[in-house]
């Protein structure tokens, strides 16, 4: 069960300050907690604050795991500068491809030659295209109704299950709980996607549950 944390430090309480600080402490705490992704997803920040928390969240994970990879936001020139592991791009973002021949021609990462791409998704036809452009993984979603946002349409897990046929391992996003996680799985679910998931509570504790 593949586990990607998803990153919203405006969720945390406090200044910007704390803020930033209660998010890289949460980076550390998944990457020690064996998470298999995180996404740095903060796209309010400007170029420049994205690169240097994107730096602080990198070397905290670097420090608590030699497993965890880390993936930036749509800004693959970004994830090239602070030394991340790959990018996650929207459905309509740049090319897979593109990302993957800019990587191979930057220095900066000369020894990760390949990057990692994830690439959300929010029908199974969507799917079925990320696949056909060779993409690590996608992120399936809304897959249940999100809290806070009643109004929008979740996906089902009929739809996740069509999605799950593709031969792209699928990551389930969107309402995700430990008391659905098991739908998910069923339906076919190479791994979980989450904010709240992981921001609200003890990481050690959901993976333990999540897993066991």
């Amino acid at each position: 069960m593949l586990l990607y944390y998803i990153t919203d430090r405006a969720q945390f309480a406090g200044n910007e300050e704390s803020q930033h600080r209660a998010l890289l402490e949460k980076i550390a705490e998944a990457a020690r907690c064996g998470i298999d992704f995180i996404q740095l997803r903060e796209k309010d920040l400007s170029g420049r604050e994205l690169e240097s928390l994107a730096r602080a969240a990198v070397q905290a994970v670097r420090e608590n795991s030699s497993q965890t990879r880390i993936l930036i936001n749509s800004r693959s020139d970004v994830a090239l500068a602070c030394g991340a592991d790959g990018v996650h791009l929207r459905s309509d973002d740049v090319a897979p491809s593109d990302v993957r021949t800019v990587w191979s021609r930057s220095g900066a990462n000369s020894k990760k030659p390949s990057p990692c791409i994830a690439v959300s998704c929010h029908s199974p036809e969507e799917v079925a295209r990320a696949q056909a452009r060779e993409v690590d993984f996608v992120v399936f979603a809304p897959v249940f109704e999100k809290k806070g946002l009643p109004g929008a349409r979740p996906a089902g897990i009929a739809a996740l299950r069509e999605a799950c046929r593709n031969e792209v391992a699928v990551l389930a996003l969107g309402g995700i709980t430990v008391e659905n996680a098991h739908l998910c799985r069923d339906a076919g679910a190479a791994g979980l996607a989450g904010i709240r998931l992981f921001q609200e509570h003890s990481i050690a504790e959901i993976v333990q549950r999540l897993r066991g």
